[in-house]
């Protein structure tokens, strides 16, 4: 055999196998490798939108955590205030109540006041009457002279 013979013939089964695998092989091949590249290229988009949205959400959380807090921070600034309010308001109606109980002690008062002199001007007009019967001597009809032991009475 011719040593040419069979390199040509080995050349030729060769292009005929690479032509094959050309035409039949490397097509699906390729394919399939495009097909998972670009999976691996979707699956590195999701992860990184993945990661974003997760970096927004932790800010949204955030934010609506010192939202929160700010709320809570004010209603208790406004329970804060509306308690002092309440105090001054049963301070106010403390002092209104004593102020009306001051006065309506003091009318009590001056009442039994007026009545103690009146009572004591009826005693002093009796004792009047009785010490003016003695050292007359005689007996005054209080019934005659009432006119003037209430005269006497409202004098003193």
């Amino acid at each position: 055999m011719n040593i040419n013979a069979t390199l040509i013939g080995q050349s030729v089964a060769f292009f005929i196998f690479v032509w094959f695998c050309m035409k039949f092989v490397w097509p699906p091949v390729i394919a399939a490798l495009q097909e998972r590249q670009k999976k691996i290229a979707d699956g590195l988009d999701a992860a990184s939108r993945a990661a974003r949205d997760l970096e927004l959400a932790q800010d949204k959380a955030g934010q609506q955590l010192r939202d929160a807090k700010a709320q809570a921070a004010e209603i208790i600034e406004q329970s804060k205030k509306r308690g002092t309010q309440i105090v001054d308001e049963a301070r106010e109606q403390a002092r209104v109540e004593a102020e009306r109980i001051k006065v309506q002690a003091s009318a009590e008062i001056e009442q039994e006041l007026n009545s103690a002199k009146d009572a004591l001007r009826a005693q002093v007009g009796l004792l009047a009457v009785t010490g003016a019967e003695k050292i007359l001597g005689s007996s005054i009809d209080q019934t005659a002279h009432a006119e003037l032991v209430n005269k006497l009475a409202s004098e003193i």
